[in-house]
C-alpha cells in the first residue's frame, strides 16, 4: 500500500490494518516449496518407474511408453482419490501434487464423487469435467493446431 493510500485511511481503518497484520498467519513459503518439490518429484519418479516397466516387460519403446504411463498415473490418482489418500498427499505436497498429470485425474474424480448424489447423468456426467474440461479442450485444440502446422510444413515445406 502506498503512502497516499495510507493517508486516505481513517484512524479506525489504520488500526484495523495493524490488527490484521499482527494476526495474519505467517506462511512457511520455503518449507512449502520444498514439500511441493519433493511430492512432485516423487510422483515423477513413480511415473518413470512405470514407464521403465512398460519398456522392459511389454516391449514398448521410449516413444510409445509415454501414453500408457500417463494413463496409468491418472488411474492410480483416481483410485487414491476415491480412497481418500490423494487428499492427504495434496494437503502435504500442495502444488507438487496438482501440477503433474495426477492432479488432472484428481480433479476429474473429485468432481464426480462430489456430485454423485445428483445422479449419474446430471450429477457425475454434468459436473465431472467442469474443472478438467478446459484442460481437455485446450489440449485437443492445441494438438490439432500442431498437427495441422506439421502437415502443412511436411507437404509444402519439404521437412
Amino acid at each position: 500500500m502506498s503512502n497516499n493510500q495510507k493517508k486516505q485511511l481513517t484512524p479506525v481503518q489504520q488500526e484495523y490494518q495493524k490488527l490484521q497484520k499482527n494476526r495474519e498467519i505467517k506462511r512457511p513459503v520455503f518449507k512449502n516449496c520444498i514439500k511441493a518439490f519433493l511430492t512432485g518429484g516423487l510422483i515423477c519418479l513413480i511415473g518413470q518407474v512405470i514407464q521403465d516397466l512398460y519398456i522392459y516387460y511389454f516391449n514398448f519403446t521410449d516413444q510409445t511408453a509415454g501414453n500408457p504411463t500417463v494413463g496409468t498415473l491418472i488411474f492410480i490418482a483416481m483410485l487414491l482419490t476415491g480412497f481418500g489418500v490423494y487428499d492427504r498427499i495434496a494437503q502435504f505436497g500442495g502444488a507438487g501434487s496438482a501440477v503433474p498429470v495426477t492432479g488432472f485425474g484428481n480433479a476429474v474424480i473429485s468432481a464426480a464423487i462430489e456430485h454423485r448424489t445428483e445422479g449419474f447423468v446430471l450429477g457425475v456426467g454434468g459436473n465431472m469435467f467442469k474443472l478438467a474440461g478446459s484442460v481437455i479442450l485446450f489440449g485437443v485444440f492445441s494438438a490439432f493446431v500442431i498437427a495441422l502446422v506439421k502437415t502443412i510444413l511436411i507437404r509444402w515445406g519439404g521437412l
